[in-house]
């Protein structure tokens, strides 16, 4: 059975991105957690995840003794490893278009991803409105996410961006978590994907494991000084 380690549920966007995957697309899984506690070298979470990722990082997926790390490279082996599951878009051109948008997810939006960290317990609107306010970069990650999403849904019809389910989805279920919690202002249509998207039943496991959680990393969280 495939084995994937990830960290703490209410923070580790990147760990989430496969997770909902795997579960979303029904394929059994063993699931590692290994909290946070410092990414120092010597914290206990560092010298768990070093035993098995020479990167030091989570999410990391183990397949009969193989380790693959880094989360595009997790969804490709999966996607090669259960072809009935359909994980990426069937036509040609729109697979390319999936890919290519996942991989502007796994290099860019910096400034949404550093100045709202994801947290699925917090509900930070206000936090969100001055982020608004005085970061035109974060403005401008999420006007292009809205022009992407848009154009996807009105070309595939919905519910999903390429119209079913994909890798697509779940690379980006931790951005729907950012823009719905920090209450960035985003158009209907994109209001309405954001909804059908916490509806899944593999992001709602998520989020009910997420809320379900007791640690408060601070580290994590610029903005409060408890949970």
């Amino acid at each position: 059975m495939l084995k994937l380690y990830i960290g703490n549920k209410n923070y580790s966007s990147w760990s989430m991105r496969p997770w909902v995957l795997l579960k979303q697309a029904g394929i059994a899984f063993e699931e590692v957690m290994v909290r946070f506690d410092s990414f120092d070298g010597d914290s206990a979470f560092k010298n768990t995840i070093n035993a098995i990722n020479p990167v030091g990082k989570v999410p990391v997926l183990l397949d009969d003794g193989l380790a693959v790390w880094d989360t595009l490279a997790i969804a490709e082996y999966v996607a090669e490893k259960y072809p009935d599951k359909k994980l990426w878009p069937q036509d040609r051109k729109a697979r390319a278009r999936a890919r290519s948008i996942c991989a502007e997810m796994h290099s860019g939006f910096s400034a949404l991803r550093g100045n709202c960290p994801m947290n699925i317990e917090a509900s930070l609107p206000q936090v969100g409105a001055l982020v608004w306010r005085d970061k035109p970069e974060v403005r401008a990650d999420v006007q292009r996410i809205c022009d992407m999403w848009a154009g996807l849904l009105k070309e595939h019809g919905g519910p999903m961006l390429f119209g079913e389910f994909t890798i697509a989805d779940a690379y980006f279920a931790p951005v729907v978590m950012r823009l719905k919690n920090y209450g960035l202002p985003v158009p209907g249509q994109v209001t309405d994907y954001i909804r059908r998207v916490c509806a899944l039943p593999g992001v709602k496991a998520w989020n009910d494991e997420a809320l379900a959680e007791k640690e408060f990393v601070d580290f994590d969280e610029p903005y409060r000084t408890s949970r």
